[in-house]
């Protein structure tokens, strides 16, 4: 298949190409198109002048093309599964949940709106909060959830009268732009377009006049470049960035419950979450139990290529990442005890079996760094209130989660816990009519939900004085 970007309703070549790497080979299986400066260029401007037929639409206008990407992406399901499969390596089944929430997700925010709210009104003023869209927005995307992660953004700026261009991460770039092959058909020219790059038209995105609001999720290095590049011209923007959350077990915990929670909070889609249990603080009565569990939990998983039925953990997304993690393998090793994985694989493709970790120091590359891998550090505690002090010892705030037979002790322990969102007895729980966002350096603004939706508004105050 060839692949085309969408520019100004047109289904155009780019400049040149890129190789996109299927990891559980590490050999190329497709070409993308790269844009260039000229076409994110076109791109802008066909934005621009697409935004004010598109936002003098109400809602109830918008909705329709909303709900027809919706079906038209759910008639092509399969499709897009495999091709998430191939160029991001999470197994099949995984695929289409993903492709399936991103179809629930069109027709969440199909249905939603924002209606001006009444402030006061009195026998002599009457003060009205109203709001409108921005403009342009670059929704800015990384490997992880290629598709749900663009429709998060795309679906409630478009919803809310703003014109897109999607830039998603340059190793997984072929399922936005199957996204946008259909949408070609559907949406207006120039109300969503697509661009695909070798992560150097962002920087451009991102200070340029004609974007009014970046909506970037992502590391917190690249988070803190795009904040910079949004300053000259204060347009608006959404980080969502790293997270180190921590799971913390309290001491009436049931192991045998628990454990299998955690691994998979740890583990799926290769532990490649930013919302992933990131590390696990556990009574020191319960670590060989819990520990042993969790080893067992990781031999019985079945690490391979996703198109293979039976797989439930694929490999790391790239190269990059793939020698980054085994860097942070081998720091453990030196500092800790493995009990479970830690082998590098002789196969082709960036695979990690899920690699349970004990024993390390606080100070450990694998506690105080993101790992977006399934590598697990277990570390001990002998009082909940330095449990709690060591979980907020970070400068991630993104979530976390707290285990316990008692409900209500739980919920008082996450209030202590300084993220944005804290699970208790569940994890990675996040319906769209529910906000979520980061703490710390974990982000900037709040995705999902109505607020999710005003990110994308500028908030106008309408103050009339009456009689």
């Amino acid at each position: 298949m060839k692949y085309k970007l969408l520019i100004d309703g047109a289904l155009v070549d780019g400049a040149s190409a890129i190789e996109v790497v299927n990891p559980a080979t590490g050999r190329p299986f497709a070409a993308a198109p790269r844009a260039d400066e000229a076409q994110a260029e076109l791109a802008i401007a066909a934005a621009r002048r697409a935004f004010p037929a598109w936002a003098a639409r109400d809602c109830a206008g918008r909705r329709g093309y909303l709900e027809q990407l919706a079906t038209a992406i759910e008639a092509r399901a399969e499709d897009f599964a495999r091709l998430l499969t191939q160029e991001q390596g999470k197994p099949l089944e995984q695929a289409r949940q993903e492709v399936m929430g991103t179809v629930a997700a069109l027709g969440y925010y199909a249905e939603q709106k924002l209606a001006p709210r009444t402030l006061r009104e009195t026998a002599e003023d009457r003060i009205v909060e109203q709001r409108y869209p921005l403009g342009v927005v670059a929704a800015i995307t990384p490997w992880n959830y290629p598709l749900l992660l663009m429709m998060l953004k795309v679906a409630p700026a478009l919803i809310t009268g703003n014109t897109v261009i999607a830039k998603p991460a340059p190793t997984t770039p072929l399922s936005t732009l199957l996204l946008g092959e259909i949408a070609a058909a559907i949406l207006p020219a120039g109300v969503f377009q697509t661009l695909v790059d070798r992560n150097d038209l962002g920087a451009m995105l991102s200070a340029h006049p004609g974007v009014a609001h970046v909506s970037f999720t992502g590391s917190t290095p690249t988070g803190r470049k795009v904040l910079a590049s949004a300053s000259d011209t204060l347009k608006r923007f959404t980080l969502e960035l790293g997270g180190n959350d921590a799971a913390i077990i309290l001491d009436d915990a049931d192991v045998a419950k628990v454990a299998p929670a955690i691994f998979a909070g740890a583990t799926t889609n290769s532990g490649q979450i930013c919302l992933a249990v990131k590390r696990v603080y556990a009574p020191r009565a319960m670590m060989d139990a819990l520990c042993e569990e969790l080893a067992r939990l990781a031999a019985e998983a079945v690490v391979g290529d996703g198109l293979k039925q039976g797989t439930t953990i694929g490999p790391i997304q790239n190269r990059a990442q793939f020698e980054k993690v085994l860097t942070l393998i081998e720091d453990a090793r030196a500092r800790g005890t493995i009990v479970a994985g830690g082998e590098p694989s002789s196969r082709d493709g960036y695979f990690i079996a899920p690699t349970i970790v004990r024993d390390l120091p606080d100070d450990a590359r694998l506690v105080r760094e993101e790992q977006f891998a399934p590598v697990l550090p277990v570390l001990a505690y002998d009082d909940l209130d330095d449990a709690i002090a060591r979980a907020n010892d970070s400068d991630f705030g993104l979530g976390g989660t707290v285990w316990t037979s008692d409900v209500e002790r739980g919920i008082a322990v996450a209030a202590r816990i300084e993220s944005g969102t804290v699970w208790v007895n569940k994890h990675l729980d996040l319906p769209f009519d529910v906000p979520f966002g980061g703490a710390k350096q974990s982000g900037i603004g709040r995705q999902q939900g109505i607020e999710g939706m005003e990110d994308f508004t500028q908030t106008r105050i309408v103050n009339a004085a009456l009689g």
